[in-house]
């Protein structure tokens, strides 16, 4: 929520190391701790913890998601789900154009540990590269992989590509 961990601190009454350990997934909050850091944030203790049966819904319209990635570098992506508190998973689309890439060789992964990836290719063909083996992917087709591995999506073909993917978090251990 755009807050540095001295303004929650500050608005929550709960003390900067502990948020940052309860951020780092290193200790877990007790009820009453969770329920200083919900009112910080201006939420519901059900809405920090997910547990708001009855839900709220945010809506992304077309266009309104955070962009990135470079027309240069042939790859642009949009995130199409808001950023909330405790949301343990992501939806982006992403655009390659012919040659480009998600990613250069060696980076390292950028994702945390236990992440998975679910992507669905909309249109064209991409390479899904998981350390060094090769998936080659067609319209239509949908992979599920460890996202903590080093890997890239690439387009290999004359035309453009397209695909959704789906990014859960890792389950973090208390």
């Amino acid at each position: 929520m755009s807050l540095s961990l001295r303004d929650l601190a500050e608005r929550s009454g709960v003390s900067a190391p502990m948020l940052s350990q309860v951020e780092r997934g290193e200790t877990s909050p007790t009820l009453q701790v969770a329920a200083k850091i919900a009112a910080g944030l201006d939420l519901r203790l059900s809405q920090l913890l997910r547990l708001d049966e009855s839900g709220s819904v945010t809506v992304v319209k077309a266009g309104e998601g955070r962009r990135g990635g470079t027309a240069e570098g042939g790859h642009r992506f949009e995130v199409l789900t808001a950023p909330l508190p405790g949301q343990r998973a992501e939806l982006s689309r992403h655009e390659l154009k012919p040659g480009a890439r998600t990613g250069r060789e060696g980076d390292p992964p950028m994702h945390e540990p236990g992440s998975r990836e679910t992507a669905l290719v909309e249109h064209g063909t991409v390479v899904l590269v998981v350390d060094t083996e090769r998936h080659e992917l067609s319209a239509g087709d949908c992979v599920t992989f460890d996202a903590d591995l080093p890997h890239h999506f690439e387009n290999p073909g004359p035309d453009d590509a397209a695909l959704l993917a789906v990014l859960s978090a890792g389950l973090r251990r208390s």
